[in-house]
């Protein structure tokens, strides 16, 4: 099975242009829904949520059983997130586990699912021959007001249902056959060997299938969320960390005594957080020499400086060569930013001695220089976290924050938006798990 990555992906609410469908760019790999006894199953879940059944007769969907077409049909992207809490779901097969999420206020909606789908593959299996599966991931408030709703969620619950009412059927089965082995007449009660009987034509032996999932509750641990403007919890031992807009209501006064705060504009804290925390992969030659790290995010400032010097420049054909040249003919500007000459000067650096001294380095241009460790189980927030910090690097922008990425590409023009499609496409895209090992030291 895949292990799926934290930071999951959350679409804006506009459709965007096929430039970023048509190469899979956004909504890709998702399942395609087309036979026609699996949309009456979707159907039926819709009707459950009090939905309008859809009229396509095709349609994708992601891990969640969300939809991209249903979305457009109805209007509504968050149909499957009502308040963007408490998140829908809906399983029509066992193969959504390989999906990905490509719609969610929580970056860890993703694992979650994942984990539900694990623990219970067996009731999973059993239940998706003959039913759909459908319910709420549900945790403590129904509606996200300030950070101190965000804090109460410690945990959630997924509330399972299916529309023939299996799983109810197959737990009335089990309560009878308890019964028939412990009363020692209840094989003398012929209506209720009939409803055995009746009910096993639904459910089958539940003695071989295991209807009813086992594990339904799972931790709610460190996360990325939407609600106000995007906000990060970590959690270690002794101390729960959260990274935002010091505008968030009940920033800095929601348990207070637990609860650091720090604002995501002061870069300076929130480095020092990441790395007193063991969160960080400081600048050390045995990892950026073979990574060309440097060398990536080097291309990527440059690029930038083009963007912003001339946003409508055709670059449908630059190589490196070009890049070198522009490189000499704006050396005013590349002067000025500073960020180049700066990753120039750190690989000599620690080509030189081995490491960068990091105190020395002004705190945004830290973040330049640092990718997330890649054995901490918060791997993929904290590179998503990284992001927020360099977003002339687009390419990383897309691997790990993807929301950040859709909102940049919003203001992009459309020479830019082809150059950083083709882009992709002749890196991230081309071997993706290859180029996460490479650069960012991450494995499937």
């Amino acid at each position: 099975m895949r292990k799926p990555s934290p930071a999951a992906a959350a679409p804006p609410a506009a459709k965007k242009p096929d430039l970023l469908r048509d190469n899979e760019l956004i909504y890709g790999r998702l399942l395609t829904i087309d036979e026609p006894h699996l949309i009456q199953r979707y159907n039926k879940a819709l009707a459950a949520f009090g939905l309008e059944p859809t009229k396509l007769a095709s349609f994708q969907i992601d891990r969640t059983g969300f939809s991209p077409e249903i979305a457009e049909e109805c209007g509504d992207y968050d149909y499957l997130d009502p308040n963007e809490v408490n998140r829908r779901f809906i399983i029509l097969t066992p193969s959504q586990i390989d999906l990905p999420v490509v719609h969610t206020a929580f970056s860890n909606t993703s694992q979650l699912m994942f984990e539900f789908m694990s623990k219970n593959q067996r009731a999973i299996d059993a239940l998706t021959i003959k039913d759909v599966i459908y319910g709420e991931i549900e945790d403590s408030v129904p509606k996200v007001n300030d950070i101190e709703d965000l804090l109460s969620i410690n945990q959630v619950e997924f509330k399972v249902l299916s529309a023939e009412d299996v799983l109810g059927k197959a737990a009335e089965l089990g309560k009878l056959v308890d019964r028939l082995k412990q009363e020692p007449d209840a094989w003398r009660d012929n209506a209720m060997l009939q409803r055995m009987v009746d009910l096993a034509k639904v459910c089958g032996d539940i003695r071989e299938n295991a209807l009813v999932p086992d594990q339904v509750i799972f931790r709610h641990n460190a996360y990325w969320t939407s609600h106000f403007g995007g906000l990060y919890v970590f959690v270690d031992p002794d101390m729960t960390t959260v990274i935002s807009d010091p505008a968030a209501p009940g920033f800095r006064r929601s348990r207070p005594w637990q609860v650091s705060y720090l604002s995501i504009n002061d870069a300076d804290k929130v480095f020092r957080f990441l790395a007193a925390t063991g969160r960080l992969d400081l600048p050390r030659a045995s990892w950026i020499e073979a990574s060309g790290y440097l060398e990536h995010r080097a291309e990527m400032v440059v690029r930038a400086l083009i963007r912003d010097a001339e946003p409508n420049r055709n670059l449908t054909d630059v190589d490196k060569v070009w890049l070198q040249t522009w490189i000499h003919g704006h050396a005013d500007l590349i002067a000025q930013d500073g960020n180049f000459p700066f990753l120039n000067a750190a690989k000599r650096e620690i080509a030189q001695f081995g490491h960068l001294k990091i105190e020395d380095v002004p705190p945004r241009q830290r973040f330049l220089v640092v990718r997330a460790k890649p054995d901490h189980p918060d791997a993929w927030l904290t590179n998503q976290l990284i992001s927020d910090f360099v977003p002339q690097d687009f390419v990383s922008r897309y691997v790990f924050n993807k929301p950040g990425f859709y909102k940049d590409y919003d203001g992009f023009s459309d020479a830019w938006r082809s150059h950083v499609v083709d882009v992709l496409k002749t890196t991230y895209l081309k071997e993706k798990a290859a180029f996460r090992a490479r650069l960012y030291g991450l494995t499937d």
